[in-house]
């Protein structure tokens, strides 16, 4: 039994996903980040970035528990733990991993912040806005590119790394994109989004999610909270 403790967000539903594609057996935590419940200590102990999503794996590598936080992460895990959505061939595996590692580093970050001062920020700055749309529409491209005469981004097949990148698509118009403009990218993502453990992941936690942040999430999770030292 894996315990996920989680809230429905792009990082979030990566875990979801996988852990349905893997038909693997696992409990729902949430952890309202709007509420401040990534900041409990016992949140802490297996998350100390306090960030979702984090796991408990009852039945880790040597039999015993393994905590987990950071979703690339979890996502080799799943992957190592049931020796599917990873390649076993080292060039495909590297590729893989290359497009995880592009996931993780820019194209999340990016996207969340184009979401972020598209969408949160108090107050319009035209700078912030501009440059994090262009590298939104730059990362998209980069994308599109790739996926030119290919189904999946990277090793032949359908892998960690298709399920790592498709839930920061998801949100395409909060980041000033439309999909028609990136044919392959478009493609590639109805294909995913059509995948029956793909809809079930998305539907994790969906309803708790409220529709707009109240003053209280806002400071939660954009204020004076954030940064204190714990």
């Amino acid at each position: 039994m894996i315990d996920v403790y989680t809230w429905p967000t792009p990082n979030g539903h990566k875990v979801h996903i996988a852990l349905e594609e893997l038909a693997l057996e696992y409990r729902v935590h949430p952890i309202h980040i709007g509420q401040g419940d990534q900041f409990a200590e016992e949140f802490l102990r297996i998350s100390p970035n306090n960030k979702i999503p984090a796991i408990v794996d009852h039945d880790g590598p040597d039999g015993e528990p393994i905590s987990l936080f950071e979703s690339g992460a979890i996502l080799l895990y799943l992957a190592e733990k049931t020796g599917q959505l990873m390649p076993q061939a080292p060039r495909a595996r590297y590729e893989v991993l290359e497009w995880l590692m592009f996931q993780m580093g820019g194209l999340g970050p990016m996207l969340g912040q184009a979401h972020h001062f598209r969408q949160y920020a108090p107050e319009t700055i035209d700078y912030a806005v501009n440059r994090y749309t262009n590298e939104a529409a730059r990362l998209y491209g980069v994308l599109d590119r790739r996926l030119e005469g290919r189904e999946w981004l990277a090793g032949g097949s359908y892998s960690i790394a298709d399920i790592a990148c498709f839930p920061w698509i998801r949100p395409y118009e909060n980041q000033g994109q439309r999909l028609e403009d990136y044919p392959n990218l478009q493609r590639w993502f109805e294909a995913i989004a059509a995948r029956p453990a793909v809809e079930r992941g998305v539907q994790v936690l969906a309803d708790a999610r409220p529709p707009q942040l109240d003053e209280q999430a806002r400071e939660q999770l954009f204020g004076a909270s954030q940064y204190q030292r714990r």
